[in-house]
C-alpha cells in the first residue's frame, strides 16, 4: 500500500486535483490509470480512499470514496534540536522521528552550533515522504529555526526536559515522562549545551535528563528521546 499526500483535502471534499509533483509520481512513475484506487492523507489525521478520474502527469484528478479519521494520541511530543553540521544527519533524524512519532520539531541555534542555516522546504519534503512511507496520517510540524534563548521564552508544556552531558545528578528520561502528558525535550549541538545555557533552561523550568550511559550524537540523542516518549505512551 502507498500513501499520497494532499494537504487540501478535508471531510467535505468530493472532487480534487493533485499537485504537479504528485501527479507526475502517480501517472508517470507508478503508471496509475483512470479508475485505480489511492490512499491519501492530508497530514491532519485523516485517510481518504479515492479513485482516479483523470490520470494526467500534470494534473491528476480524483474523487473521494471514503474518509476515515485516525484516533490521535493523548500526548504530544515537541523536540527542540540543534541542527547538525552535516545536513544529511539532521535529515535522517527528521525521517526516523516522523516514522516513530513526533508532533513538532523546532531547530534551535545554540552557542556551539556549527550550522546556522537550514533549507526548510527540503526538510519539509523529507518529513512528508517519511510520513507517507510509514503510513502515518499526522504530519509533524517543522517550525522555523530560532535562537536557543528565544525558544526558552516560548510557551511550552509543563513537562520540560533538557538532555545534556554535564556530570551532575540526572534521572533517566523514561523515569521523568508521564503517560498522556505533553512533553518538550531540548537536544543540544555536537559540542553540547554550555553550562550557561543549561542554567538558563533550569530557570525556565526544564529538568535535566539522561538518555543512557553512552555519549550520543545529536541526531541519535533526539531519536532516543523520541523512542522513549513513545514507548511510555504506547497503547
Amino acid at each position: 500500500m502507498n500513501y499520497f499526500y494532499h494537504p487540501g483535502l478535508d471531510q467535505s471534499t468530493t472532487q480534487f486535483s493533485f499537485s504537479r509533483e504528485e501527479s507526475r509520481h502517480i501517472a508517470k512513475v507508478l503508471r496509475k490509470k483512470d479508475g485505480d484506487l489511492l490512499h491519501i492523507t492530508n497530514g491532519k489525521g485523516f485517510l481518504f480512499t479515492a479513485q482516479i478520474t483523470l490520470a494526467d502527469v500534470k494534473n491528476c484528478q480524483g474523487k473521494v470514496l471514503e474518509v476515515k479519521k485516525h484516533i490521535p494520541t493523548k500526548h504530544t511530543l515537541h523536540l527542540a534540536v540543534a541542527p547538525t553540521k552535516r545536513l544529511e544527519r539532521f535529515q535522517w533524524f527528521l525521517e526516523k522521528a516522523t516514522e516513530i512519532g513526533v508532533d513538532e520539531i523546532t531547530p534551535i541555534y545554540c552557542m556551539r552550533s556549527e550550522r546556522r542555516k537550514l533549507p526548510k522546504e527540503r526538510l519539509e519534503r523529507n518529513i512528508q515522504e517519511a510520513m507517507k512511507q510509514s503510513l502515518r496520517t499526522l504530519l509533524p510540524k517543522l517550525n522555523d529555526a530560532v535562537s536557543y534563548e528565544d525558544f526558552l521564552k516560548s510557551n511550552q508544556p509543563a513537562l520540560r526536559f533538557i538532555a545534556h552531558c554535564e556530570e551532575e545528578e540526572k534521572l533517566d528520561l523514561k523515569r521523568r515522562v508521564a503517560p498522556d502528558k505533553d512533553v518538550v525535550v531540548l537536544i543540544g549541538p555536537e559540542g553540547d549545551f554550555t553550562p550557561a545555557e543549561i542554567q538558563k533552561a533550569y530557570q525556565e523550568g526544564y529538568l535535566p535528563v539522561s538518555l543512557g550511559e553512552s555519549r550520543l550524537r545529536t541526531e541519535t540523542a533526539a531519536l532516543v528521546a523520541c523512542v522513549t516518549v513513545n514507548l511510555i505512551n504506547s497503547r
